[in-house]
């Protein structure tokens, strides 16, 4: 089976940044490290940060 070696490795990702851009990739980057911060407070049962503010309205 073929592996990617260092150089196709690095083609791919200047593709990428030329593709979606630096600021976008960092847009996608953080949002998708909150939204695994959200799944794994919903594993541990933590309420999250919305749901908190919300009871506190009520």
């Amino acid at each position: 089976m073929w592996k990617p070696g260092i150089w196709e490795l690095v083609i791919v990702l200047v593709i990428v940044l030329l593709i979606f851009g630096v600021g976008r990739l960092s847009k996608i980057g953080r949002e998708l490290g909150e939204g695994i911060r959200e799944f794994r407070r919903g594993l541990t049962g933590e309420e999250s940060e919305g749901e908190r503010r919300a009871e506190e309205t009520e």
